[in-house]
Formats: structure tokens, sequence, C-alpha cells
């Protein structure tokens, strides 16, 4: 038991200083857009061999698993994700959050899209799963503790994914608000299914949602809290979504030892 708890340890320090490396080395020490993508993609990578070194097949030790229906939840969140964003903005420019700079829609819009979405599919999907990996899937198995409620769990994981954005705690509290709903969110998905995919969908879709959005729905933002205060609203609303899907609690996705 202790051999297991000092390995879950050692993984979680080598994920996390992966992880945080891609902004503090990559980003804002060397400015290389390169060394931080590069960083970012070992974190992904070397979860993998961590994971067989603490007894599990693939990605199992963060509930990452080939099921089809784990599949279906990444599908579906990224669909989910994209409309919830949709949503934002339009309320957000009826609130005067938001400021209309372009058509909806427009032709120039969808071709600029088309352009940059294969950049944008990878861009934004890498920096998600690591981090899904880092503070949803690694606390839900890989630390070893036995969650008996799932309130538990979700609001442990929400806390941390506030705390894992150390480069932007300097924001303030409407900040910290907006990520602690967005972890909930998240961290919801994966209890309820029980597969890190379905977090993935939802985390993803609502980072790829930004780069899509930004040509079909031009707009800037005029209200920054009011924004935050928007996207933590919003991803509430996914909370009591995800409770009004039906799921038959599987341990499955575990890609079992």
């Amino acid at each position: 038991m202790t051999q297991r708890v000092a390995r879950a340890g050692i993984v979680f320090a080598l994920l996390f200083v992966l992880y945080q490396s891609a902004e503090g080395v990559g980003g804002r020490l060397l400015h290389s857009e390169m060394v931080q993508s590069t960083l970012m993609v070992a974190c992904v990578v070397v979860a993998w061999p961590l994971s067989r070194w603490l007894g599990y097949r693939g990605y199992g030790a963060y509930a990452l698993d080939r099921a089809p229906l784990s599949f279906a939840w990444l599908a579906g969140g990224l669909v989910v994700a994209c409309a919830a964003k949709a949503l934002a903005i339009g309320v957000g420019e009826k609130l005067g959050v938001y400021a209309a700079t372009g058509a909806s829609f427009s032709t120039a819009g969808f071709a600029a899209l088309g352009a940059g979405l294969p950049m944008m599919l990878l861009s934004t999907f890498v920096p998600s799963i690591a981090e899904d990996i880092l503070a949803r899937g690694f606390w839900y198995r890989a630390a070893g503790i036995r969650w008996r409620r799932g309130l538990a769990f979700v609001a442990f994981s929400a806390g941390y994914f506030v705390l894992n954005h150390i480069y932007r705690l300097e924001r303030g509290p409407s900040e910290w608000l907006m990520i602690f709903c967005m972890g909930l969110a998240y961290a919801t998905a994966l209890w309820r299914a029980g597969t890190l995919w379905a977090a993935v969908g939802l985390h993803w879709g609502w980072n790829l949602a930004n780069g899509v959005l930004d040509p079909l729905l031009p707009a800037d933002t005029l209200d920054v809290h009011g924004s935050n205060l928007l996207t933590s609203a919003v991803h509430l609303l996914l909370v009591a979504l995800l409770f009004g899907v039906p799921v038959s609690r599987r341990s499955a996705a575990t890609d079992a030892r």
C-alpha cells in the first residue's frame, strides 16, 4: 500500500511539472510556442507509461478507455459545449457583456474557420486532455482514493482545478469562481459517466468553441467579470443537464488491471 501511494505521488509530481512547465518554461520563460507545445504533448505521452507503471493497461489509470459508449460521451460533450458557448455569447450580447464586431455566420467567417480548423482541433485537444488527466482522471483512479460520494470527488476535483491554474490566480475571485464552476461540470461528467472521455468532451468542446465561434460570431468582451459570471452560469447549467442524463454507473472505462 505504501509503495502504491509513493508511486502515485511520483506520477502526479511528474505530470504536474510537465504540465506547468509548458506555460511556465515554454511560454513565460522562453517565449517559445514550440517548447510550450512539446512539453504539453510530453505530458500526455508520458502519462501512458506512468499508467502502466501503476499497473493499468493503456491510460486506464486516468479512466481513459476505448469503449464505444465512452466515445459517444466525447462526441456528445463536444456538441453540447459548443452549443453552451454559443448560448453564452448570445446572452452576453443582450446583456452588454459582449459586443458583436461583424456579421454572424458570414461566408468569410466560414472560410477562415475552414482554414484554421485542423490546427485548432489539435491545439485545443492536447492541453484539454492533459489537464483532464491531471485534474480529474488521476484523482478519480490513479490516486487510489476510495471516493464514497460523488459530491466529495467533484468538489475536490473542482477545487484542484482552480489551483492548477497557477498563472491565472492573480486575476481575482471572478476568475476563481469561473474555473471552479467549469471544474464542477467536468468532474461531474467523469463521475456520472465513469469515463474521462465525458469530461474531455466538455472541456475540449469549450476550448474548441472559443476558436470555432470567433470567426462565426465575432465579438469583443466589454465586461470581463460579466463574461466570467456568464461562463460560470453556463457550466452550472451543464451540471444540471448531466444529472438529467440517465447513466448506468459503470466502473467501466476501467481498462482494468
